[in-house]
């Protein structure tokens, strides 16, 4: 196996919809940046302490992000796990818990292969547990290609040493309080693999079929310079620069439910044009690169208390409380709601408008009408 796979788990939503973008994609170096930097010292962190609770060796890693919050998420996961074993403990005397598990599923997708944090086998129901330390978007596990293709992969290894009936994928996203669990027979599992999957799969491989802009775009490295894209959001974008009233219901629902996307795809084209100008030297046609807005700061602090002093001017600090994330941190979790539970309020949110998808129940309308007049 190479080090990086065409067809990768962790983006097959993407390349399953998008069929042409795995072989695109290649063309662009992989910029993950900080958040994916942060989730990789996380996994590595839950994966010592995993190994260190089921009593097997290992060093701790140490890394720059390492954090009260990352110590409170990892030790959740592992709590989480913990159960998920005893819970497959009632089934099978002896369930086969592996942690970072290379997984080969290639026997669906060309060259695939993936990493499954944490497989519990037993018979019944196999268990699969991804960590998602990431808290930008919300990952569900109900029909999610990724924990599927890693299903199939450990069937690959056990299926017929285990008597398996059904898959349970859960994905664990503590910084979301996020735990979202599917379960699936394992017929029905192989039936998608070779009607769905396998089909589709091939036509990836060979950068086949038709670009389909969406929500996967904003994890794929070629995104930014996508024809389909820019076309599919220009065409939004004429609509977006009409006058509302001018626009029927249908075109407003229409710009209501990409406008997010439409923000975040001008916002990357600017931060690509912009580090190409500045870090390449590109030139682009009707543009130039000037000194941004820029905050002042105190190059001293104690410089400045000093001479504010001797200058006659005395009331010159301001003591605050620091804030409710920085005090959970300080605390920890646990004692944060044992001693400051019930100091803390949580008011009502701002009325918003999102897409009936959203899992949150709807506002009473003369509620929300309130809150508005309020303001």
């Amino acid at each position: 196996m190479s080090g990086h796979a065409i067809l990768s788990a962790s983006g097959a939503h993407r390349w399953m919809t998008c069929t042409p973008s795995a072989r695109l994609e290649l063309e662009f170096e992989d910029n993950s940046g900080e958040a994916a930097a942060e989730g990789t010292a996380a996994h590595a962190l839950a994966e010592h302490k995993l190994r260190k609770a089921l009593k097997l060796r290992s060093k701790k890693p140490m890394s720059k992000y390492d954090s009260d919050e990352m110590d409170i998420c990892t030790d959740d996961y592992v709590g989480f796990v913990l159960e998920t074993v005893a819970q497959a403990n009632l089934s099978c005397p002896d369930p086969l818990v592996l942690i970072e598990q290379k997984l080969d599923f290639s026997k669906y997708v060309p060259d695939g292969f993936g990493t499954g944090d944490c497989v519990v086998i037993a018979d019944g129901t196999l268990h699969i547990v991804d960590f998602k330390y990431g808290q930008g978007v919300l990952v569900n596990a109900e029909d999610n290609p990724q924990m599927k293709l890693y299903a199939l992969g450990v069937l690959e290894l056990f299926d017929g040493i285990y008597d398996i009936d059904a898959v349970s994928m859960t994905i664990f996203q503590p910084r979301r309080e996020n735990v979202s669990t599917c379960t699936v027979f394992k017929e029905a599992l192989y039936q998608w693999a070779e009607e769905i999957l396998k089909p589709t799969a091939a036509l990836a491989y060979d950068g086949g079929g038709e670009y389909a802009p969406g929500e996967h775009c904003q994890f794929c490295r070629a995104a930014v310079k996508c024809r389909a894209r820019a076309e599919s959001k220009l065409k939004l974008a004429v609509l977006e620069f009409a006058l509302p009233p001018l626009l029927s219901d249908e075109e407003i629902a229409e710009v209501l439910a990409s406008i997010g996307d439409l923000t975040n795809w001008a916002n990357e084209i600017m931060a690509y044009a912009t580090d190409t100008a500045v870090n390449h030297g590109k030139q682009w046609p009707g543009f130039k690169v000037v000194e941004g807005r820029s905050n002042r700061k105190y190059s001293n602090e104690e410089s400045v208390a000093e001479a504010a002093k001797a200058a006659g001017y005395r009331d010159i600090y301001r003591q605050s409380l620091i804030t409710i994330t920085e005090m959970e941190k300080l605390l920890g979790k646990p004692r944060f709601n044992e001693v400051l539970g019930g100091l803390i309020a949580k008011p009502p949110g701002k009325p918003t408008l999102v897409p009936l998808s959203d899992k949150r129940p709807a506002m009473n309308l003369s509620s929300a009408k309130n809150d508005f007049t309020e303001e």
